[in-house]
């Protein structure tokens, strides 16, 4: 397939690394000589300098050939503009592009994006998904992660095992045993910076973070059987007040009227334009970083501290400083996976990555077959995937043991007719099953055709 990607930033890097690793013929433009020439050395992708939203840079960057175009330059308009140049001009059949500002999203321009006036086919927005994975990782403060699957009736958690987890030490076959009712699988394990598959005689150690498929009506039960009873915060103080940090406050006021919330924003302006947008929420100006602040905004008897600013040194900063001052837990929006090294030794509990949302929600566009959701996880290493199986799916009419199927792949769980089943090795697929499985990166083109949608689909 052949993929143009406008902005070489931390997300059209990563958009870039993983398709160029999967065989696809990868272009990148963006306006900076410095991004541009270490796409070119660091990955097997055509690099050009020059504006995304020019005729001429885009031609010689091939879009007259490409499949697909992913606008996620720093710049709305830039990626609007280019995405309307790719389809009036050079036909391209698919438009993704990343569209920050909120104005842009309102219900009431519904009609912007449609074919007859800016025709993009799907359209991502950072804060928005952040600010979702945000309100789920409230909803369920024992896990580090969070990602619902197949219309939210199954969910992916992802635990840390505490030395407290009550069963360390325990073969997860054993698990089954102990658990029998409990209709949830074990599809990954991180130790010590390694994702792997783990077997039936694994053992579950200290600081393992461990990734579970479960029905979502089950997870608050697993994550007691791995010592996690958190209960939900009613004292919740935001530090940022952008586009995320509002936007979660108004879902608190909306979704959750019993929730105190208290938001700092460093910006005057700001902090009295969010304030007249509030009706519930206590609005602070001053750095989330200045102890008075902090203890303005009563972060002792604080149950959790968001920290949601713009500078993800700020939100380290922040987050380590509120749980030494008394706050019960943190968590913490990071972009760079350089800093995920530091969540353990600063005791920050969870963070939120809008990198890896947006990343995850263009490759759901990307994947071939019947693909309905991706999200990735630690790092780009894995992906979890939900597919349709439809009839011509190769995976039929087998047990599941019997598929010639990679290491690096796990079913999680089948929705079948309503009801979630937990997948065995005599387990046969049906025609409209929808599956949640885990697949290693290198397994993913697998995992497509799997579920590919015609025998000459590839």
């Amino acid at each position: 397939m052949k993929v143009i990607i406008c902005g070489a930033g931390q997300v059209g890097m990563g958009i870039a690394e993983r398709l160029a690793q999967e065989g696809n013929d990868v272009s990148i433009i963006d306006a900076s000589e410095e991004l541009v020439q270490s796409a070119n050395d660091m990955l097997d992708v055509r690099a050009i300098q020059g504006n995304a939203a020019h005729p001429d840079i885009l031609k010689s960057a091939g879009i007259d050939e490409a499949d697909m175009m992913i606008a996620v330059t720093l710049h709305d308009e830039v990626n609007m503009v280019s995405c309307q140049i790719a389809h009036t001009l050079f036909g391209v059949p698919t438009k993704i592009a990343r569209i920050r500002a909120q104005t842009y999203l309102e219900d009431k321009w519904a009609g912007l994006f449609s074919r007859e006036s800016i025709p993009i086919d799907h359209i991502i927005s950072p804060e928005i998904e952040a600010a979702n994975m945000v309100m789920r990782r409230l909803q369920l403060p024992g896990a580090f992660e969070t990602v619902s699957f197949a219309d939210g009736r199954v969910t992916l958690i992802g635990i840390t095992c505490e030395p407290d987890c009550p069963v360390l030490d325990t073969p997860l076959s054993q698990l089954a045993d102990l658990f029998p009712d409990l209709p949830a699988v074990t599809v990954a394990i991180a130790r010590q910076g390694k994702l792997f598959i783990p077997h039936g005689g694994e053992q579950l150690q200290v600081n393992d973070d461990v990734y579970v498929i479960a029905p979502t009506d089950q997870v608050s039960r697993t994550l007691q059987i791995f010592g996690h009873e958190e209960t939900r915060a009613r004292r919740i103080v935001i530090a940022g007040g952008g586009n995320i940090g509002l936007y979660v406050a108004k879902s608190l006021e909306k979704n959750e009227p019993n929730i105190r919330v208290k938001v700092i924003e460093s910006s005057r302006d700001r902090a009295a334009q969010i304030a007249e947008r509030l009706s519930r929420t206590v609005v602070l100006h001053g750095s989330s970083l200045s102890e008075d602040v902090l203890r303005e905004a009563d972060i002792s008897s604080a149950d959790t501290l968001v920290a949601l600013t713009n500078d993800e040194q700020v939100n380290l900063l922040t987050s380590a400083l509120a749980k030494q001052l008394g706050c019960k837990s943190s968590l913490c929006l990071i972009n760079s996976p350089n800093y995920s090294g530091l969540f353990r030794p600063l005791k920050i509990d969870a963070q939120i990555n809008p990198r890896t949302t947006t990343v995850s929600r263009v490759l759901q566009h990307v994947r071939r077959g019947r693909i309905r959701a991706v999200h990735s996880i630690h790092h780009g290493d894995a992906e979890v995937i939900e597919a349709d199986v439809l009839e011509t799916a190769p995976v039929l009419t087998k047990p599941l043991k019997d598929i010639n199927m990679a290491e690096g792949i796990r079913f999680g769980s089948i929705l079948r007719e309503g009801k979630t089943l937990v997948p065995t090795g005599d387990t046969e697929l049906e025609v409209n099953d929808r599956v949640i499985l885990f697949a290693r990166a290198d397994y993913v083109r697998e995992v497509e055709q799997m579920f590919r949608v015609s025998p000459d689909y590839f």
